[in-house]
């Protein structure tokens, strides 16, 4: 994946308000309902929700400007003192690099590493005495790294994709890339076998490829267990009068009644509008009224409330004291 800074187009410096203000925006243009006809929509979108489940997290901001992770979350190799742990055959030198060992193999006193101390007893003193010596010459009982060629990896899909399901490719650690069937209604922390996709080594069957899923934070519905919810403006004008307004949900948007007088922070509920439930049905989707008066100062709106709180005082904070 790309740099998650670039993806959501934000300076390495931003504030966490800059970075969750340009998740909504960009969310929001590229949310695949609202780009039905665009095939891209849903990768970008995916790509989007991917950078800000990095950056948009405090504690994995650090560990990504760091170096600790990268772009898609995983942990970088960050090496042993000294140098690359990979030059198997290799010691410190008194420098604090690597120097090269050479050895002899055979089975006589004159095998082992030049410089003193066998190879073998330099293996067992590493991987706790898995070698031996064969016709002469060295070699291992069992592979020195065990026997697990699991591969593990982190998948971050949308909400979107954990409820229908879909497809999306994952790259590996060894560089390759695979196109992963992601079933309808997997859940965070749920794991995904392929079998045989795993690491390969002499004399012993391929690995499993684990994926471990996460799923990427949403622009507008917030999870809670089976259920949804949703923070829904309406305007003023709305709250007094009553109106049909459109609501999304995961099959698209529909259209909900606010009636007259609906006062802001009260809720209202979809049933089956939710996610998945283990035992089958679906949660229900909650959106709660937040009225939202228009950007700056007017001067005609504050006549008509000034006038209208003459006329019609009253206080909602009665019961506070």
């Amino acid at each position: 994946m790309r740099d998650p800074y670039e993806v959501l187009g934000v300076q390495k410096g931003a504030s966490a308000a800059a970075i969750k203000s340009a998740y909504r925006k960009l969310a929001k243009k590229h949310h695949p309902d609202a780009n039905k006809n665009d095939p891209k929509s849903a990768a970008r979108f995916s790509e989007i929700n991917s950078a800000n489940e990095i950056i948009g997290d405090e504690d994995k901001r650090k560990q990504f400007d760091r170096g600790e992770i990268d772009a898609e979350g995983k942990p970088r190799f960050q090496g042993f003192p000294g140098g690359d742990p990979r030059a198997r055959g290799r010691g410190p030198s008194p420098g604090g690099g690597f120097e090269t060992f050479s050895f002899r193999t055979g089975g006589g006193p004159g095998g082992g590493f030049e410089g003193g101390g066998g190879f073998e007893d330099i293996l067992k003193s590493m991987f706790g005495g898995a070698a031996g010596a064969r016709g002469g010459a060295t070699a291992f009982d069992e592979s020195p790294f065990g026997a697990d060629l699991d591969l593990s990896v982190a998948m971050t899909v949308s909400l979107e994709e954990s409820v229908k399901g879909g497809e999306k490719r994952v790259r590996l650690p060894t560089g390759k890339e695979l196109n992963v069937k992601i079933p309808a209604g997997v859940v965070a922390g749920q794991q995904i076998r392929l079998k045989g996709q795993g690491e390969t080594a002499p004399g012993h069957p391929p690995g499993d490829l684990l994926i471990t899923i996460s799923i990427a934070p949403h622009a507008f519905f917030k999870v809670d267990g089976s259920d949804l919810r949703v923070d829904l403006p309406v305007t003023l004008y709305e709250a007094v009068l009553g109106a049909k307004v459109r609501v999304p949900t995961l099959g698209g948007a529909v259209e909900l009644s606010v009636p007259k007088n609906t006062s802001s922070g009260r809720t209202f509920r979809l049933k089956g509008k939710g996610l998945p439930k283990a035992g089958g049905g679906s949660g229900d989707l909650y959106f709660t009224t937040r009225i939202m008066l228009p950007d700056g100062n007017d001067a005609e709106l504050e006549a008509l409330m000034q006038k209208w709180r003459d006329a019609h005082p009253y206080n909602p904070r009665s019961d506070l004291g």
